[in-house]
């Protein structure tokens, strides 16, 4: 279920923290009339600092167009996951924003932070 950040997109950090990227498709929706599902790509937001130790990123994007439309994305992702060597990632799920009368649910995890940085 999407989340409401709206005013969680004005956040600004004082010092820039790091950002990461994503991929992914949707699933299929309207699997009686036309099924169809789409793809999208992007960068999250900043770090949210969440409890003494987490954060999460909000995402905002766009998927690509599937013959009349597209559907907007607009979520934030759970608490960061340790995935080694310093390194995390993130679980995002949601539902997009309702277009062509129907919504598609999705599910992810964002790219490792920085992944050629020290």
């Amino acid at each position: 279920m999407l989340k409401d950040t709206r005013s969680c997109f004005c956040h600004e950090e004082e010092s820039q923290t790091h950002v990461h990227e994503f991929l992914g498709s949707t699933k299929l929706a309207e699997l009686e009339e036309d099924p169809h599902n789409h793809r999208f790509a992007g960068v999250s937001r900043e770090v949210i600092p969440c409890g003494d130790h987490d954060h999460v990123h909000n995402i905002k994007t766009r998927t690509d167009f599937f013959e009349n439309h597209f559907h907007e994305i607009c979520v934030q992702t759970e608490e960061d996951i340790d995935v080694g060597d310093g390194k995390h990632v993130h679980f995002v799920s949601g539902t997009t924003e309702e277009a062509d009368g129907h919504t598609h649910d999705f599910v992810f995890a964002t790219l490792i932070e920085n992944p050629i940085g020290d």
